[in-house]
C-alpha cells in the first residue's frame, strides 16, 4: 500500500515482511519514547529487540502460522506510527479465542483464514498496540488501522485483530467503528507495601495463614531458590529452563511456541529485561519461571519444571513476583492468561481489551450480538470475583453488604 490522504497530509502506509526492514531506532521511537533516557521500555514486548528475537529464531514466519506484515506510517517528517502486524493461519497463540467465529463462519461456507493480527504473539499482557510518537496518537491510531483494514479488503481476508491492547486504544477503536471485546486477567497491585509481611497484613486472616503456609512448604522441597537477572543468568541456565518449557508447552499447546534458539537471542539482547527464578535440587534446577522487567510492571511468562512439589508453583510465580515487585518498586504484577487461582495469592480481576474488525456484514453483526452480552457477563463476573477477593474487608466494606 502506498500514499493516501488523511488529516490534509500525505501519509504512507508500507506493510513490512520482516521488523528488520526498519531502522531500529525508528521503531523504538514509537514503540517506547519513554526510554531515550536509557530506562526500561513501559512494555518490553513490542521493542524492536523483542520482535526482532521472534524473527531471527525462527519463533514466528514461515511455517509458524505468524507471518509478519507490520505496519509503518510515514509522512514528510519520517516514520510517526508502527504497529506489529501478522498475517495468521490460525487462531493459536493469542490467548483472545475466536475460534467459535472461525467454526462458524466457515460452517455457513466462508473462509476465516487467513485473518490479520495486530498483537505480540504468544504474549497475553495488555500494551499500545498502535505504537506513535508523542503526540500523534490520534493521528497514528487512524492512519494504522485504516492500513490494516485497507490490506484486509484489498486481499479478501476475513478479519483484522488487535489484541491486548490499552483501554485508552480500545476507546479509540470503537470511535472509528470497530467492534470492542472485554476479556479478564488476575493481576496483583502495589499499594507501596514497603515488604510482604505489609503486603500479607492487608488479607483475610484465612488467606494470610494459608499463603504463608504455602511458602514454607515450597521452601522444604529440599533445596535453593535464585532469582536471577542479566549476567547472573548463565547459558546453562537457558538449557534448564528450555527443558521446563518444552514439558509445559507439550502439555498445554501440543508443540512449544518459542525456538531454544529464541532464549538465546532474548539472553543477548533482553537478559537486563528479565527475572529467571529457578529451583535448584541437588545441584542441578528442577523448575523454573521466567518474567520479563517493564518500566512499572512485572510480566510473569513462562514456568516449568522437571520434578512436582507441593507449593513450588505458586512460591516461583506469584510469591517470588511479588516479592521482586516491592523491592524494585513496581507498581503491578501481570501474572499471564486465567486462573481463578490467583485470586486467594492476592490478585484481583483485571478487565483487558480487543478490537475486531470483520468484512462480512452477517458475521460481524453476530460477533457484535456477542460481545456485548459478553461485555455485561464479563464486567458482572469481575465485580463478583473482586467481592469475594482475599483482602480484609473495611467497615465501610462491611457496611455496604448489609445495605
Amino acid at each position: 500500500m502506498r500514499a493516501r490522504e488523511l488529516e490534509a497530509d500525505q501519509v504512507e502506509i508500507e506493510v513490512l515482511t520482516s521488523i528488520d526492514q526498519i531502522d531500529e531506532n525508528q521503531w523504538q521511537a514509537c514503540a517506547c519514547p519513554e526510554a531515550a533516557d536509557g530506562g526500561r521500555p513501559e512494555d518490553p514486548f513490542t521493542t524492536y529487540r523483542f520482535l526482532a528475537a521472534l524473527e531471527d529464531s525462527g519463533s514466528v514466519g514461515p511455517g509458524s502460522g505468524w507471518q509478519p506484515h507490520h505496519l509503518v506510517a510515514r509522512d514528510e517528517g519520517g516514520v510517526f506510527a508502527v504497529a506489529p502486524l501478522y498475517a495468521k493461519s490460525h487462531s493459536q497463540g493469542e490467548y483472545i479465542f475466536d475460534h467459535g467465529w472461525a467454526d462458524g463462519y466457515e460452517r455457513a461456507g466462508g473462509q476465516y483464514y487467513p485473518k490479520l493480527q495486530i498483537a505480540v504473539p504468544f504474549t497475553p499482557a495488555t500494551g499500545r498496540r498502535f505504537l506513535t510518537r508523542p503526540g500523534q496518537e490520534t493521528r497514528g491510531r487512524a492512519a494504522l488501522v485504516e492500513g490494516a483494514v485497507r490490506l484486509a479488503a484489498q486481499n479478501a481476508l476475513s478479519s483484522v485483530h488487535i489484541t491486548f491492547c490499552t483501554e485508552a486504544e480500545a476507546e479509540a477503536g470503537r470511535e472509528m467503528g470497530l467492534l470492542h471485546r472485554v476479556t479478564q486477567q488476575f493481576h496483583w497491585e502495589n499499594r507501596a507495601y514497603p515488604d510482604f509481611d505489609a503486603f500479607l497484613a492487608t488479607l483475610s486472616s484465612r488467606k494470610r495463614k494459608n499463603i504463608r503456609k504455602e511458602r514454607a512448604t515450597a521452601q522444604d522441597f529440599g533445596g535453593s531458590i535464585r532469582a536471577l537477572t542479566g549476567d547472573e543468568i548463565r547459558p546453562e541456565h537457558w538449557d534448564a529452563f528450555w527443558r521446563f518449557y518444552q514439558d509445559t508447552g507439550a502439555r498445554k499447546w501440543g508443540t512449544p511456541y518459542l525456538t531454544r534458539a529464541c532464549f538465546d537471542r532474548l539472553h543477548e539482547t533482553m537478559r537486563d529485561d528479565m527475572l529467571l527464578v529457578l529451583a535448584e535440587r541437588d545441584g542441578r534446577p528442577v523448575a523454573g519461571a521466567l518474567n520479563f522487567i517493564g518500566r512499572s510492571r512485572l510480566y510473569g511468562r513462562y514456568w516449568g519444571c522437571i520434578e512436582d512439589h507441593p507449593c513450588l508453583h505458586f512460591e516461583l510465580c506469584y510469591y517470588r513476583a511479588i516479592d521482586f515487585a516491592i523491592a524494585q518498586g513496581l507498581d503491578t504484577v501481570e501474572a499471564g492468561a486465567q486462573g481463578m487461582h490467583k485470586l486467594s495469592r492476592g490478585y484481583l480481576p483485571t478487565p483487558t481489551h480487543s478490537l475486531h474488525w470483520i468484512a462480512d456484514p452477517g458475521l460481524r453483526a453476530a460477533v457484535d450480538h456477542f460481545l456485548r452480552a459478553e461485555r455485561e457477563a464479563v464486567a458482572e463476573e469481575i465485580e463478583v470475583i473482586t467481592a469475594y477477593g482475599p483482602f480484609r474487608k473495611t467497615a465501610k466494606d462491611q457496611e455496604e453488604e448489609q445495605e
